[in-house]
Protein backbone atom coordinates (compact mmCIF):
# COMPACT_ATOMS: atom_id res chain seq x y z
CA UNK A 1 0.00 0.00 0.00
CA UNK A 2 1.22 3.66 -0.76
CA UNK A 3 0.76 6.95 1.08
CA UNK A 4 1.23 10.15 -0.01
CA UNK A 5 3.41 12.05 2.38
CA UNK A 6 1.92 14.12 5.08
CA UNK A 7 3.49 17.24 6.26
CA UNK A 8 3.20 17.74 10.09
CA UNK A 9 4.33 21.13 11.22
CA UNK A 10 5.43 21.43 14.92
CA UNK A 11 7.55 23.43 17.49
CA UNK A 12 9.69 20.61 19.39
CA UNK A 13 9.77 22.67 22.01
CA UNK A 14 6.14 22.68 22.39
CA UNK A 15 5.61 19.78 24.59
CA UNK A 16 2.20 20.24 25.28
CA UNK A 17 1.20 19.71 21.27
CA UNK A 18 4.09 16.55 20.63
CA UNK A 19 1.42 14.09 21.94
CA UNK A 20 -1.37 15.15 19.50
CA UNK A 21 1.11 15.52 17.22
CA UNK A 22 2.14 11.87 17.37
CA UNK A 23 -1.31 10.55 17.75
CA UNK A 24 -2.21 12.52 14.16
CA UNK A 25 0.68 10.68 12.44
CA UNK A 26 -0.17 7.63 13.89
CA UNK A 27 -4.12 7.62 13.32
CA UNK A 28 -2.85 8.93 9.07
CA UNK A 29 -0.22 5.97 9.10
CA UNK A 30 -0.90 2.76 11.32
CA UNK A 31 2.95 3.33 12.97
CA UNK A 32 6.60 4.59 12.78
CA UNK A 33 9.20 2.81 11.38
CA UNK A 34 11.92 4.98 12.09
CA UNK A 35 12.08 8.36 14.18
CA UNK A 36 14.75 10.77 13.76
CA UNK A 37 14.76 13.52 16.32
CA UNK A 38 16.73 16.15 14.72
CA UNK A 39 14.88 19.61 16.08
CA UNK A 40 17.83 21.77 18.36
CA UNK A 41 18.13 25.13 19.50
CA UNK A 42 21.31 26.27 20.35
CA UNK A 43 22.78 29.50 22.78
CA UNK A 44 26.21 30.87 23.26
CA UNK A 45 27.13 33.08 25.71
CA UNK A 46 28.31 33.55 29.57
CA UNK A 47 26.55 31.36 32.28
CA UNK A 48 25.64 34.37 34.15
CA UNK A 49 24.01 36.23 31.07
CA UNK A 50 21.45 33.59 29.99
CA UNK A 51 18.35 34.13 31.92
CA UNK A 52 16.73 30.95 33.77
CA UNK A 53 14.12 31.06 31.14
CA UNK A 54 16.42 30.48 28.06
CA UNK A 55 17.92 27.95 29.92
CA UNK A 56 14.32 25.99 30.06
CA UNK A 57 13.81 27.10 26.31
CA UNK A 58 16.66 25.30 25.46
CA UNK A 59 15.75 22.09 27.54
CA UNK A 60 12.67 21.74 25.93
CA UNK A 61 13.83 22.03 22.84
CA UNK A 62 16.77 19.62 23.22
CA UNK A 63 15.73 17.13 26.01
CA UNK A 64 11.85 17.49 26.77
CA UNK A 65 10.86 17.55 22.86
CA UNK A 66 12.63 14.30 22.02
CA UNK A 67 11.48 12.50 24.88
CA UNK A 68 8.31 13.47 24.93
CA UNK A 69 7.91 12.39 20.72
CA UNK A 70 10.01 9.03 21.63
CA UNK A 71 7.28 8.61 24.47
CA UNK A 72 4.33 8.90 22.65
CA UNK A 73 5.72 6.86 19.71
CA UNK A 74 7.22 4.36 21.39
CA UNK A 75 3.74 2.16 22.84
CA UNK A 76 3.43 1.75 19.21
CA UNK A 77 6.63 0.47 18.62
CA UNK A 78 7.06 -2.00 21.58
CA UNK A 79 3.65 -3.64 20.52
CA UNK A 80 4.72 -4.61 17.11
CA UNK A 81 8.30 -5.15 18.74
CA UNK A 82 10.16 -3.44 15.68
CA UNK A 83 11.03 0.23 15.18
CA UNK A 84 14.34 2.32 14.80
CA UNK A 85 14.66 5.74 17.11
CA UNK A 86 17.32 7.78 16.08
CA UNK A 87 18.96 11.12 18.40
CA UNK A 88 21.04 12.97 16.43
CA UNK A 89 22.81 14.94 19.41
CA UNK A 90 26.17 16.75 19.61
CA UNK A 91 29.43 16.31 20.50
CA UNK A 92 28.54 18.54 23.60
CA UNK A 93 26.48 16.20 24.82
CA UNK A 94 30.01 13.91 25.75
CA UNK A 95 32.01 17.11 26.48
CA UNK A 96 31.42 20.97 27.78
CA UNK A 97 32.92 23.97 26.22
CA UNK A 98 33.08 27.86 27.51
CA UNK A 99 29.71 29.86 26.97
CA UNK A 100 27.48 26.68 25.72
CA UNK A 101 26.50 25.49 28.70
CA UNK A 102 22.73 25.62 28.88
CA UNK A 103 23.31 23.87 25.13
CA UNK A 104 25.66 21.45 26.28
CA UNK A 105 23.97 20.59 29.36
CA UNK A 106 20.65 19.73 27.04
CA UNK A 107 22.89 17.82 24.93
CA UNK A 108 24.25 15.48 27.98
CA UNK A 109 20.58 15.10 29.72
CA UNK A 110 19.62 13.45 26.31
CA UNK A 111 22.65 11.23 25.93
CA UNK A 112 22.04 9.92 28.98
CA UNK A 113 17.84 9.30 28.24
CA UNK A 114 18.62 7.64 25.09
CA UNK A 115 21.49 5.42 26.45
CA UNK A 116 19.48 4.14 28.92
CA UNK A 117 16.33 3.76 26.17
CA UNK A 118 18.53 2.02 24.32
CA UNK A 119 19.35 -0.94 26.83
CA UNK A 120 15.44 -1.04 27.85
CA UNK A 121 14.28 -1.66 24.05
CA UNK A 122 16.84 -4.43 23.56
CA UNK A 123 14.36 -7.01 24.30
CA UNK A 124 11.50 -5.58 21.98
CA UNK A 125 14.19 -5.24 19.37
CA UNK A 126 13.97 -1.69 19.04
CA UNK A 127 16.94 -0.36 17.52
CA UNK A 128 18.29 3.60 19.64
CA UNK A 129 21.03 5.31 18.13
CA UNK A 130 22.78 8.43 18.71
CA UNK A 131 24.95 10.48 16.26
CA UNK A 132 26.80 13.07 17.84
CA UNK A 133 28.52 15.50 15.34
CA UNK A 134 30.89 17.69 16.09
CA UNK A 135 30.89 21.34 15.21
CA UNK A 136 28.67 22.69 12.04
CA UNK A 137 28.53 25.56 10.34
CA UNK A 138 24.73 27.20 11.48
CA UNK A 139 22.77 30.10 10.86
CA UNK A 140 23.30 32.53 13.37
CA UNK A 141 22.29 35.75 13.70
CA UNK A 142 23.44 38.69 16.09
CA UNK A 143 21.11 39.78 18.63
CA UNK A 144 19.57 43.24 19.95
CA UNK A 145 20.60 43.49 23.29
CA UNK A 146 18.07 41.97 25.72
CA UNK A 147 17.01 39.83 23.05
CA UNK A 148 17.50 36.19 23.83
CA UNK A 149 15.07 34.95 21.35
CA UNK A 150 17.32 36.10 18.16
CA UNK A 151 20.27 34.70 20.02
CA UNK A 152 18.78 31.18 19.26
CA UNK A 153 20.62 29.34 16.87
CA UNK A 154 18.29 27.05 15.15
Amino acid sequence: QTYAPKLVLLDISDISCLRDVAKEILNCYGCVDILINNASMKVKGAVQSISLELDKKIMDANYFGPITLTKAILPNMISRRTGQIVLINSIQGKIGIPFRAAYAASKHAAVGFFDCLRAEMEEFDISVSTVSPTFICSYHRQPAPGNWEASIWK
